[in-house]
């Protein structure tokens, strides 16, 4: 009889199963799956189990046996990643601007039973947190830096939370700042710092524009005035040059002359003829008396041009010194001579220019 009764009922367990496998498993009226005797977890899911009123165990993913009456599942909590908003809320910051602003909570629970026992309300508390961190962490920060540091804002949010949720079981993965909402005659203000800011720096370009062109028309004009000096340099030394030249040319030609001249001089009748160019030369001198300044410097008789003629060759005599004196007698007899004749000479010619 026993073991029949053991049949019945193991056939009752067994019909049961299939049923349970058959269907999903009912949730009671608090939305909680009720006690089954075989049940299935689904993945990324833990369910709390109680036994007569204490914790016994987690449930895992898959196939689980409960025993009726005395098992009950107290808490269901999701694996997943789970995202909360987290309601606008108004923060002042440090100086003094009241701020809207609302975010976006990324959490997963990491313990189910702290997550169970430790909060009444995990997510609830959790955005709590957030809130209340979010004020505390916006009161550090001034306005500009509150838009310019969002990122290191929010990982200070996120250090805040998994600090103090740590024993609920819980991790904030991110915290991202939606909306940041300010007050109109703030938003104008902004923009007018803004404007100001872009006139500051078109000035200031403009400043360096106007800077840059003045250097640039400087160093143009030092670079135009170093190439002319060179230049002016170089002609100097190439006019100098050239001068040089010429007056080497002049000193060889004149060299030149001389040495023809002395050559001629040494030859028969060269007094004479070098008395002849004297007297040339005192004519077209005196020809050209008065004609520059009316200062002139007179002879005592300018009319003997044959005196003249004697004395500029008894210079020329004395500055040539003839070693044996019988020569000397001899060419100063033929220059005296040729002296008197070219005299001569001279008077007509002067008589000719008077008649004329």
């Amino acid at each position: 009889m026993l073991a029949r009764a053991a049949r019945g009922t193991g056939a009752l367990l067994l019909k049961g199963s299939v049923q349970a496998c058959a269907r999903a498993p009912r949730r009671a009226s608090s939305g909680l799956p009720r006690n089954t005797v075989v049940l299935f977890v689904p993945q990324q899911e833990a369910w709390v189990v109680e036994r007569m009123g204490r914790f016994h165990r987690i449930l895992e993913p898959g196939l689980n046996i409960l025993i009726p009456v005395l098992d009950r599942i107290r808490y269901v909590q999701s694996l997943k990643e789970i995202v909360i908003n987290v309601p606008e809320q108004s923060a002042v910051t440090l100086d003094n601007v009241t701020l809207q602003i609302d975010g976006v909570l990324y959490l997963r629970i990491m313990d189910p039973y702290k997550a169970s026992y430790g909060v009444e309300d995990p997510e609830y508390a959790v955005t709590q947190l957030a809130q209340t961190t979010m004020r505390s962490e916006l009161g550090k920060l001034s306005l500009d830096k509150v838009f310019r540091e969002r990122e290191s804002l929010n990982a200070s949010i996120v250090d805040a939370i998994n600090q103090a949720a740590d024993c609920w079981g819980i991790r904030c993965l991110r915290y991202e700042i939606k909306d940041i909402h300010v007050p109109p005659r703030v938003k104008e203000s902004m923009q007018m710092q803004v404007e100001a800011e872009r006139r500051k720096r078109a000035t200031v370009l403009e400043s360096e524009g106007t800077r840059e062109s003045a250097i640039n028309v400087a160093e143009g004009k030092k670079q135009a005035q170093i190439l002319a000096s060179e230049a002016e340099k170089a002609e100097q030394i190439n006019q100098a040059a050239g001068e040089a030249s010429a007056v080497l040319a002049k000193a060889k030609a004149k060299a030149e002359a001389i040495r023809i001249l002395a050559a001629a001089l040494t030859q028969h009748n060269g007094d004479a003829a070098a008395s002849l160019t004297v007297a040339e030369q005192y004519v077209s001198a005196f020809s050209k008396l008065a004609k520059d300044s009316n200062t002139i410097l007179l002879p005592s008789n300018p009319g003997d041009v044959t005196s003249m003629v004697a004395q500029a060759m008894g210079v020329y005599g004395a500055l040539t010194k003839a070693p044996v004196p019988e020569a000397q007698d001899s060419v100063s007899s033929r220059s005296s001579r040729d002296v008197r004749s070219t005299g001569a000479s001279l008077d007509e010619e002067l008589d000719r220019v008077k008649l004329s």
